[in-house]
């Protein structure tokens, strides 16, 4: 039962000259049920209506909260904690206002999702805010819980909001009002925290200072909400709690305003998740199960201003913990949605020391706009502490670029080279020699190791088949420095053949297809996620307790069998094996220590094999070496032409700084994530449990490489817990 506390223009009382009102707290209407009937003058006021519309409270004249506002069993929150410096709290959807502390020189102004501790410390900030800019507050309407009197939400709104009602008209008080539709709207959620829920910040007056300084509501200003709060650090770290969610509405579409029967015409369904009945429950389900095990399990949900569901994302704590060591190049997979598969998936997706793809967040989206990228690309760099991947892979899109170039400046953002392909092939399949075509654009593409190479043969390949009319040729060539290898040289991949070769990237490969529902994925997702982290662990393993078969008597095969996980190690192998194939070294140029080599490769079928010459040049200082093929920067391991280069002039081991952290077996790995600061507040219990919490994944991670380990990890556990249970007996 909720009772709504009113405020009339009838009943106010002008209490000052400036026409300051009183705020109420009277019981004047009772609502039960649903479908309260309300007649007219049930409030006992002169032409004041309460309309009950489609279950949503309309007061002509005074804001209500609609229905759903209204019950309690229809506030289904998802609360999100995460630590955000300082610097990057421009990039969150919502801020978290604590005991009305405000940060700045000046009152920030309101906005949706704005939250406080209690409703005091929501109306000291509004009322700041005002008597900074120069207008005057008060309560418009509240309403409370008939049994605990207590308050469930408010509208505050300018003092000059509305008229002077038919019996004011010949009053001698000057008019200060000028029907301003200046307010804020509160709601308790959670039953200690107060939330924004609607702002209008345009005045359709004058400010004056003066006046309103002598107003009731800024004459009766709490003084302990006038502070302002200086950072006590250089980098402050705010937890920012994010409650960006739809209530699960009963047609399970994740609407905050939808009810049943309600008519269609008034939502723009193209701006909304195409979720089927339940599927909001199901997503809020999943949530709440994995916050269960894992408190720092991370997600965000973005509403259209119909309150209907948009965008979803998430990210386990394991994924943001590993692109602390993976962050170098990120494949951002929009198979699902290219596909129009029955769920909207994407993925952020890294590569592992195994070589494995491993899921760095994921989500739903409901279109592929620039608004819906920059909400998600801001969304994930948030989460990863506002650190950018240095190359990007994605599919060719208008709207992503821009997007990309917007929030990861900086990134190499590239196009994946065998979609590329496959689109232009499939705009050119009713060519006459469609396979010639095929065999003369791989040729071009993979084949040329300078950029004037590849340009010549692109123009020849463009008159040979007489397609330089194409629209689609054209924009792929236009395009050409985000998906030709020969223009990327200089870009690292570390080993995501996704660039180079048509293998699949998709983390959920084999497990997700174009008719896979939302119930479907969200089932089998946490098995997904536990087979693949146990893949990773037998291979760390196996990696660290076998020693691979060599294949040669090459130093280089023994020196990175010992460093190199099993599958890095086998692929490097390969090159050592073809360093067979290489002869003809040949010094072209000298410029002091720099000197320019070519080497001669036999390629192709033993009875019809190609020489094809490489230029490499070697720094004799260093030792430092780069091959025109860039296989080290492709693939994240020296290609070779480049180790014959090293064997050729003395070089006995592969410098380290041809050796990749990323790859290594002997680099522990610990999944924890990262919070951004090593200082602990012992004062704070919140960064009790974080700094515990670290600490002591850690110890299961180092627990989990062998069973001697494990035993030393469990017995060392036992003990902790008995030394922490005699401190806590001797304060009893």
């Amino acid at each position: 039962m909720i009772e709504i506390e009113e405020v009339s223009q009838n009943s106010e009382q002008i209490l000052e000259e400036e026409g300051d009102d009183l705020e109420f707290d009277s019981n004047d209407l009772e609502i039960e049920g649903d479908d309260p009937g309300i007649e007219d003058n049930d409030l006992g006021i002169e032409n004041n209506h309460l309309e009950l519309e489609d279950k949503n409270l309309e007061n002509e004249g005074h804001d209500l909260p609609e229905g759903n506002d209204l019950e309690d069993n229809c506030e289904q929150l998802f609360d999100i904690e995460y630590h955000v410096l300082e610097n990057n709290r421009d990039d969150a959807t919502v801020e978290d206002v604590r005991n009305g502390d405000f940060l700045g020189k000046d009152y920030p102004p309101p906005f949706v999702g704005m939250e406080f501790e209690s409703y005091d410390d929501a109306y000291n900030y509004y009322n700041c805010y005002a008597k900074d800019l120069g207008f005057a507050i008060r309560v418009k309407s509240s309403w409370t819980k008939r049994n605990s009197k207590e308050k469930r939400g408010a509208v505050l709104c300018c003092n000059c909001e509305g008229f002077k009602t038919s019996k004011e008209v010949h009053s001698r008080r000057k008019e200060t009002r000028t029907g301003c539709l200046a307010m804020l709207r509160l709601r308790l959620v959670e039953s200690n925290r107060w939330r924004v829920d609607e702002v209008k910040l345009e005045h359709n007056h004058l400010f004056d200072p003066e006046r309103a300084q002598n107003s009731k509501s800024h004459k009766k200003m709490d003084a302990g909400a006038k502070r302002k709060v200086e950072p006590t650090v250089d980098v402050e770290v705010r937890t920012i709690k994010l409650y960006r969610t739809a209530a699960v509405d009963p047609l399970g579409y994740g609407s905050t305003n939808s009810y049943e029967g309600e008519s269609s015409q008034h939502v723009d369904r193209s701006k909304r998740l195409k979720l089927k009945k339940g599927d909001a429950q199901i997503i809020h389900n999943y949530f709440c199960q994995v916050q269960l095990t894992n408190p720092n399990f991370f997600y965000l949900m973005d509403l259209n201003d119909e309150g209907f569901l948009r965008n979803v994302f998430w990210i386990h704590y394991r994924s943001r913990a590993a692109y602390g060591y993976f962050s170098d190049v990120v494949i951002f997979d929009t198979t699902c949605l290219l596909n129009k598969y029955e769920i909207p998936l994407f993925a952020f997706v890294g590569v592992n020391q195994h070589g494995q793809s491993i899921l760095l967040g994921c989500g739903l989206l409901v279109d592929e706009t620039f608004e819906t990228y920059i909400w998600l690309f801001r969304a994930w760099l948030t989460c990863m502490l506002g650190r950018p991947p240095q190359t990007i892979i994605t599919d060719q899109c208008k709207a992503m670029q821009s997007a990309i170039a917007e929030v990861f400046p900086r990134a190499h953002h590239r196009f994946c080279l065998p979609r590329v392909a496959h689109k232009i092939l499939d705009n050119l399949g009713t060519l006459q020699d469609y396979e010639g075509f095929q065999r003369t654009l791989n040729m071009t593409i993979h084949d040329s190791l300078k950029v004037d190479e590849f340009e010549m043969a692109w123009e020849d390949m463009i008159q040979r088949f007489g397609i330089a009319d194409n629209e689609w040729l054209r924009t792929c060539y236009e395009d050409r420095e985000r998906w030709v290898p020969v223009y990327s040289k200089d870009t690292s991949f570390a080993g995501i053949s996704t660039f180079l070769k048509d293998e699949s990237t998709q983390f959920f490969n084999g497990y997700v297809n174009q008719q896979t529902t939302l119930k479907e994925f969200f089932d089998m997702n946490e098995l997904v996620l536990q087979k693949k982290y146990q893949k990773e662990a037998l291979d760390d393993f196996e990696s660290r307790n076998s020693s691979p078969i060599l294949r040669t008597g090459s130093f280089y095969e023994l020196q990175l069998s010992r460093v190199y996980t099993n599958e890095i190690f086998r692929r490097f192998q390969d090159e050592v094996v073809m360093m067979s194939s290489c002869f003809g070294i040949t010094q072209v140029h000298a410029s002091g220590p720099l000197v320019t080599y070519v080497i001669k490769e036999r390629q192709g079928e033993e009875n019809s094999r190609d020489i094809k010459n490489f230029e490499v040049m070697y720094d004799k200082r260093g030792a430092e070496v780069r091959c025109l093929c860039s296989c080290f920067n492709f693939k994240g391991y020296l290609c070779r032409h480049a180790l014959c280069i090293l064997n050729y002039n003395g070089v006995e081991e592969i410098p380290p700084l041809y050796i990749l952290a990323r790859w290594r077996k002997d680099l522990k790995r610990f999944y924890v994530p990262d919070s951004g600061s090593n200082n602990v507040d012992i004062a704070n219990p919140v960064q009790w449990f974080d700094h515990l919490y670290r600490q002591a994944m850690q110890v299961v991670e180092e627990g989990m490489i062998s069973q001697d380990r494990y035993m030393v990890a469990w017995q060392a556990f036992k003990e902790s817990l008995n030394k922490v249970r005699l401190v806590a007996e001797k304060h009893l």
